[in-house]
């Protein structure tokens, strides 16, 4: 009988271990760099705001990491899906932008429901994923190619309009961004009566936090629980074998993208229906980064959506405390540094994975099996030559 596999040893626990080896290597690394522009003064300046994060400014810095976790999660999620079903979508930025812009339009000028925001928010989002799709589907397009052009696509249109060469809708022109979102179109900050804006200090912390984490649940279910979910991750693991066993390869291939740019448009909503900024449409050469960052929520989380809030959280926590670090003698992109070396060694996941499993389990080479007794000379030879004997005699 075989040996049920221990908590330790399991591919879970493994992962984290391997994903904890990266974090510790990224910020040692960043340390050092720290070290090299600021001497002694690269841990009480420096790196010790980058470990405290939030925390080194009570309570209002832990409000602003949940505010800018929420949207990291669910581009994470975005990325993250995709990876799980064969796909590589690179255009969570674009698709990001597409959600900020159907839910500034509900907010701004229809002036609709939190929640009728928030869906079409999703909505558009989930158009802007889904054409990547329809060309892979159908025409074999890479989508990485696609998702790219519409990244910018997305954006110069959205801008375009937003902007209105100075006189849009939607354009406040005093202050070079959007109008701010206001009255029901905000996402609420209490639930059950308990307020969060009030408890961290920081107003534009709401409920949108709980709702990220409520969507990579459900993700979690359908991806590991539902018929739907194999259907997906089988045509990820092998287009042809799925078609073969009655998969409708090209739906499943639309769908995930369609699903993936709903997550990060989603994801654009909450952020920006929180209040927590406000649109600059005249930026139109930058594409948001939360889209790329989450690229990296996805690799650490490695495309586990539980996974993908911790990582997010973590993500979010970094870019925090590179903020508060003092400016004059070490730029925040640091922070980024970190993250980036971080996710540039995820790519050794697997390595770091099978070393951990060898490690935990004393699991050593195995040595060849002792080779059989041979047959003795005055022994029949077996096999076709000692039929041919018998029918001889």
């Amino acid at each position: 009988m075989e040996k049920k596999q221990s908590f330790f040893t399991s591919a879970g626990f493994v992962s984290l271990l391997s994903s904890i080896i990266c974090i510790i290597i990224g910020l040692v690394v960043g340390f050092v760099v720290l070290l090299l522009l600021g001497g002694e003064k690269a841990y009480s300046d420096g790196f010790r705001q980058i470990l405290l994060g939030g925390f080194y400014m009570m309570p209002s810095g832990i409000g602003k990491e949940i505010v800018t976790a929420a949207p990291l999660i669910m581009c994470g999620l975005s990325v993250a899906f995709a990876f799980k079903t064969g796909l590589f979508n690179i255009g969570a930025s674009g698709q990001y932008t597409l959600g900020a812009f159907g839910g500034l339009i509900f907010a701004i000028l229809l002036h609709a429901p939190w929640y009728v925001c928030l869906l079409m928010a999703t909505l558009f989002g989930a158009v802007w994923g889904a054409i990547p799709g329809i060309f892979k589907a159908y025409l074999n397009v890479n989508e990485v190619i696609t998702s790219i052009m519409f990244n910018w696509i997305g954006l110069y249109g959205c801008n375009t309009i937003m902007y209105g060469r100075g006189s849009g809708a939607m354009y406040n022109a005093k202050q070079a961004k959007t109008f701010p979102v206001t009255g029901g179109s905000l996402i609420p900050s209490k639930i059950f009566g308990w307020d969060l804006a009030e408890s961290f200090g920081y107003k534009s912390c709401t409920i949108a936090i709980f709702l990220a984490i409520i969507v990579a649940v459900i993700l979690y279910i359908i991806l590991n629980k539902t018929t739907f979910g194999y259907e997906l991750k089988a045509c990820g693991s092998n287009r042809n074998a799925a078609k073969y066993a009655g998969i409708n390869e090209r739906r499943n291939i639309i769908l995930s993208m369609l699903i993936a740019g709903a997550l990060a448009g989603f994801g654009a909503g909450l952020f920006y229906l929180s209040g927590a900024a406000q649109w600059i449409p005249g930026d139109s050469t930058a594409l948001p980064s939360e889209g790329f960052d989450g690229i990296s929520v996805a690799l650490l989380a490695s495309s586990n959506p539980i996974g993908a809030i911790f990582s997010a959280l973590f993500i979010s926590h970094i870019t925090t405390g590179g903020g508060l670090m003092n400016a004059s003698l070490f730029p925040p992109e640091i922070a980024d540094i970190i993250s980036g070396i971080i996710i540039y060694l995820c790519a050794f996941s697997l390595l770091f994975r099978n070393m951990i499993r060898n490690l935990l389990t004393g699991r050593k080479k195995e040595k060849p099996a002792p080779a059989k007794a041979q047959l003795k000379p005055d022994a029949p030879a077996a096999g076709p030559a000692a039929n041919d004997g018998k029918e001889r005699e």
